[in-house]
């Protein structure tokens, strides 16, 4: 039986809920773009868009909640009128459909602070996705579900107008937190559901006094959990999946007075260059059930060709979070006992590990630095820093010194030790000096979760104030401190004071809600005032 929608207008298509996996198969490849993989996933492409369209968001201008968002290039407003215009344009195209599919699920695991999504969408891929990125109801909540506290309409098919106030191309990704609904047109990019939902969440909790956070987590053997924040390239992904710990999510958390909970009941991987070797976890859990989007494959064996990047750059994995082995369900835990922020510094700077203040915390999660190399994009010769406030900008509602200050509260009431770790290059910059090894970066990551570095002896850098320990086992000494490794210190001391710039010209655009204490939190060159 067709699941009924005409309280949203939606009243001639077939509507499938919450179908199964085998039946979004079957529905799947009686249709083209579709392949079911040699491993059994399925293979989908997204057509033109394969990412997401930052340029396209809009939040929903309304009296409610306009003064709480922070507006700019991350957040750009859409009139309430052009925001139903949107909506009735995804409606009629949902209505010209011969089969749509609703998806009903939550988002966060903790009950307490769970929300209800509905997905309406047409493409069964979508769907299929979804269904992995929520956390699946059993037959028994799906029964007594009852009304959405949001709902998602993806006529990502259907381009939007151009006309239409606040619309500039013929993608727009729409918000409202006053009607609580979404609306998708002009692109078949599924993470922008994902993202879109973490949008929700990340203006709903911080609201409520959780901290909403862009991080992967885990757990050791004896319940002590950890984050890691850290953006592409930095290795979030790679330090966090440790085979001795339990992966409680990788990308996205809150923070609330019980503890850390996941927001997702999947995840979302890269797939590009994928190696059995390397990451075992995430190659296991590419089977049935799990979509692969815009991957090249063999049309004779279904074999997936992972470093063909005809396509995109961005090909990806989706699988619900029981396909890897050593998930923690349900996806939560408690308090972490270390919060770890990571960079990839490609000028040969930063240290490899060192401890931050709270406010120091504050500084470095609001830069979210990292740094790009030469070959990593077009144009890009020579290292380039990169920062993105709180590892995450573009998903952030509120102004990330909200984030910051509720990141600081939580630090210091549940006595987490925070920490920048360094996974880029030593002994000078990109071209001269080289990678920290990763085993380095494993004894450093596996010192701090062992608490193996609260009783050795720190120094403080000049330049950065952070506290470096003098010792790490396993760590060779000498790259503990980056002005030792350089053969010319006078080359490391000049492009120090560049790094010291950036990080100063980036944070000058958050100063007016940052206070005394984060700002002198920050890096200074000999001769600056004090802040």
């Amino acid at each position: 039986m067709s699941f009924d929608l005409s309280v949203y207008g939606i009243t001639k298509p077939e509507v499938l809920r919450n179908p199964s996996v085998a039946s979004l198969y079957s529905l799947s490849l009686q249709q083209p773009n579709y392949v079911c993989a040699s491993s059994g996933a399925m293979i989908a492409l997204s057509n033109e868009k394969t990412g997401r369209s930052p340029n396209d968001k809009r939040i929903v201008d309304e009296p409610a909640t306009r003064d709480n968002i922070w507006w700019g290039n991350i957040n750009m407003p859409i009139e309430p009128a052009g925001f139903v215009i949107n909506r009735q344009t995804s409606v009629d195209f949902l209505n010209t459909q011969n089969r749509i599919y609703c998806i009903d699920g939550y988002a966060g695991w903790d009950p307490r602070y769970q929300i209800k999504v509905r997905i309406l969408c047409a493409r069964s891929y979508h769907a299929l996705f979804m269904h992995n990125m929520l956390i699946r109801p059993t037959a028994e909540q799906l029964k007594d579900f009852g009304e959405p506290d949001w709902v998602l309409y993806n006529a990502g098919q259907f381009p939007a107008n151009e006309s239409t106030p606040g619309v500039t191309s013929q993608t727009s990704i729409n918000i409202s937190f006053q009607d609580k609904e979404m609306v998708i047109l002009g692109t078949e990019y599924a993470g922008e559901m994902k993202k879109g939902v973490f949008s929700v969440l990340n203006y709903a909790l911080p609201e409520a006094g959780l901290l909403s956070m862009h991080c992967s987590a885990n757990e050791g053997a004896d319940g002590d959990t950890a984050l890691f924040f850290g953006l592409s390239g930095t290795g979030k992904t790679t330090l966090s999946a440790d085979p001795k710990r339990r992966l409680i999510g990788d990308d996205e958390h809150g923070w609330s007075d019980q503890g850390i909970f996941n927001f997702e009941g999947g995840c979302y991987a890269k797939a590009i260059r994928l190696r059995e070797e390397s990451e075992p976890e995430i190659w296991n859990a590419i089977r049935f059930g799990s979509v692969l989007e815009n991957v090249v494959h063999d049309p004779e064996t279904g074999v997936v060709d992972y470093d063909d990047v005809s396509i995109t750059e961005n090909t990806r994995a989706c699988y619900p979070i029981e396909f890897i082995e050593n998930a923690k369900i349900p996806c939560s835990g408690g308090h972490p006992q270390h919060v770890i922020l990571l960079t990839c510094d490609a000028f040969g700077v930063l240290p490899p590990v060192s401890r931050l203040t709270p406010e120091q915390a504050m500084y470095h999660f609001i830069s979210g630095y990292t740094a790009k190399v030469a070959g990593t994009e077009v144009g890009v010769t020579e290292p380039e820093a990169t920062f993105s406030a709180c590892f995450g900008a573009a998903f952030l509602v509120w102004h990330p010194m909200v984030y910051a200050e509720l990141l600081r509260e939580k630090l210091q009431n549940h006595t987490a030790q925070a920490w920048l770790i360094n996974t880029g290059w030593s002994g000078g910059g990109y071209g001269t000096g080289s990678r920290i090894a990763l085993k380095h970066t494993r004894a450093i990551i596996d010192a701090v979760l062992g608490n193996q570095l609260s009783d050795v002896q720190y120094e403080n850098d000049p330049i950065f104030g952070l506290a470096i320990p003098t010792s790490v086992h396993e760590v060779p000494a000498k790259i503990l401190h980056p002005r030792d490794t350089w053969d010319d210190q006078a080359a490391y001391d000049a492009s120090a004071a560049r790094l010291t710039e950036l990080f100063q010209k980036n944070f000058d655009k958050y100063a007016d809600r940052a206070g005394p204490e984060v700002l002198a939190a920050g890096p200074r060159l000999a001769g600056q005032p004090a802040v």
